[in-house]
């Protein structure tokens, strides 16, 4: 099974959707499973993962009857308050509901750099294992250092970095960023997004070899049994149509054998979400 690991629904509402500016006119409007359905289908792609894009728990719900209306979506990643003191009981409300997979923070939108290492976050996080729950990991670059020590302080917990940390591809800025992406890519338990590329870059002016290097160090750092796809559609839009940002994966990892091809292509997803 093909899927697309990282993509997003909602129905536009310009209050709680206030970081969708006038200048991204393009995705200001709704975007439901039937508008991505034809998108997969000729991408080749068999089945999708939703993730959360606002932080409520309506959120959730609302993906999850997305997900209950259609064939393409078969995991949602939601939110959760993970700081809240009721966590045990909102993951072990959630955890009858067989299409959620795994919980997302938007910590990007976090202003203390040391969020991750909060004493009440971890515990949140903590509480996943017990329902084997996953966590998407959302950060800037600078968040980086902090996330080092979140990952080896929850040894056991799934873990997937997001857009691969979102690194500063218009300014070409690499060192920092690999230092600390090799150093994540120690712990076994954390996997890597080839997703959210296009919008890091010149988005009107990317080529596909902007995006070598940082494509070349997570496969060195992670190896094609920890990537997975995902095209953060609709964001994509800003700067690439569905299929034209597929290729930038396509093309990059067709020198790979054709398993772990597959296992970039929908196996590590699969296995990490827990989709049959």
């Amino acid at each position: 099974m093909t899927i697309d690991a990282h993509q997003h629904f909602w129905q536009f509402d310009p209050v709680r959707d206030a970081w969708i500016t006038e200048e991204m006119n393009v995705i200001r409007r709704d975007f439901l499973p039937a508008d991505l359905a034809p998108l997969l289908k000729a991408a080749g792609i068999d089945a999708c993962v939703a993730v959360q894009a606002d932080q409520s728990e309506a959120e959730t719900q609302f993906l999850v009857d997305c997900a209950k209306g259609s064939d393409i979506v078969k995991a949602v990643v939601g939110w959760v308050d993970l700081r809240s003191p009721d966590v045990a009981e909102r993951l072990a409300f959630w955890a009858g509901e067989p299409l959620v997979k795994g919980f997302r923070h938007i910590v990007q939108g976090e202003p203390d750099d040391k969020f991750l290492l909060r004493e009440d976050f971890n515990h949140g996080i903590a509480a996943l294992k017990k329902h084997g729950f996953t966590y998407d990991v959302l950060v800037f670059p600078h968040q980086l250092p902090a996330v080092e020590q979140f990952v080896e302080r929850h040894p056991e917990q799934p873990m997937v970095i997001d857009h691969l940390a979102k690194p500063y591809i218009k300014k070409k800025e690499i060192g920092d960023w690999t230092k600390h992406i090799r150093r994540i890519a120690r712990s076994p338990h954390v996997h890597c997004k080839l997703s959210g590329m296009v919008t890091e870059a010149d988005m009107q002016n990317w080529k596909e070899a902007d995006f070598r290097p940082y494509l070349d160090t997570v496969l060195e750092a992670f190896g094609p049994e920890r990537l997975m796809y995902g095209s953060d559609w609709p964001v994509c839009l800003l700067a690439a149509d569905y299929a034209r940002q597929k290729s930038i994966v396509g093309n990059f990892i067709s020198a790979l054998s054709a398993s772990e091809q597959l296992c970039i292509m929908g196996n590590n997803a699969a296995a990490f979400y827990n989709i049959s």
